[in-house]
């Protein structure tokens, strides 16, 4: 099933597994989001949830006890239900059941409501804590934009000045090395040489957003207010650009595989909820 928003200037379609923004058209049906082609990545925006990355040996322990969870978690495989909607906004939900209990010891509630305004979607991840205890999680988002001209005619400009240090991978882990991609302007010029170790990884950033330009013009905008970490990644000769803003990461080697000791993680209190937000921006 899917779910489509419309207003006068971008309409957006929502597929129901996983919640999955899968287009994000303008007023002249021009596509923005990934068509989700699997010779390249067979996805568009998947949500990443309960955990952002790998865990080690895809395990985790929690009070004692050892859990096993994919990488970036179950959410995106899971159906959501259709909670409320209008023409320009929409609500999905997946609730704990027996089947995530197994693998992840919380009952919860997890939302995710899109909302078109004017150019921009804005795209808000809703955590209720339904234990009498704490929840421990991740989430992050996953959206690739799509990129209609060669690679190379692309730059992502920083709303700040920024040294850009990022994480190596190590086996779907994050290692204690980094490396300083070699720019003395912004925008960054793209090019693959960029990702040829996989996704940069930037555990904190001043800026609060990226845009991407195509042929030195402003073409799509995505502002990451409430998420201190992001993740930007494509493969080699893929036509699109992942701009990924996450709450969490994937496991340090260095990490001692307790949930509620893992680097980022986020405690949210009994019976408690949390929000954020983040947007894309048609230019």
């Amino acid at each position: 099933m899917i779910t489509v928003l419309s207003n006068s200037t971008i309409s957006a379609t929502i597929k129901h597994l996983g919640a999955e923004l899968i287009s994000l058209k303008n007023s002249l049906n021009k596509e923005y989001i990934w068509e989700g082609n699997p010779v390249f990545w067979g996805k568009h925006s998947p949500v990443l949830f309960p955990i952002v990355g790998a865990l080690q040996n895809d395990t985790y322990s929690y009070k004692d006890k050892e859990h096993s969870l994919s990488r970036h978690g179950f959410a995106r495989e899971m159906e959501f239900k259709l909670v409320s909607s209008s023409s320009e906004s929409a609500t999905f939900s997946i609730e704990s059941n027996l089947k995530t209990l197994e693998v992840f010891p919380f009952q919860f509630e997890f939302q995710i409501i899109y909302t078109l305004t004017a150019s921009t979607i804005k795209i808000a991840y809703k955590v209720i804590n339904r234990n009498d205890s704490e929840l421990f999680f991740s989430v992050g988002a996953h959206p690739a934009i799509a990129l209609s001209e060669n690679f190379e005619n692309y730059a992502i400009a920083f709303e700040k000045p920024e040294i850009l240090n990022h994480y190596l991978l190590e086996n779907n882990l994050i290692s204690n090395k980094t490396k300083q991609i070699d720019v003395t302007t912004n925008p960054l010029d793209l090019n693959y040489e960029l990702f040829k170790n996989d996704a940069l990884i930037f555990k904190q950033l001043a800026s609060k957003s990226i845009t991407i330009l195509e042929d030195e013009r402003p073409y799509v905008k995505v502002c990451f207010n409430d998420f201190p970490s992001l993740g930007i990644w494509t493969v080699d000769k893929a036509p699109f650009l992942c701009i990924e803003p996450w709450l969490g990461y994937a496991d340090t080697i260095n990490n001692s595989g307790q949930l509620d000791k893992k680097e980022g993680i986020i405690k949210l209190n009994s019976r408690a909820k949390f929000l954020a937000q983040f947007s894309i921006e048609i230019l």
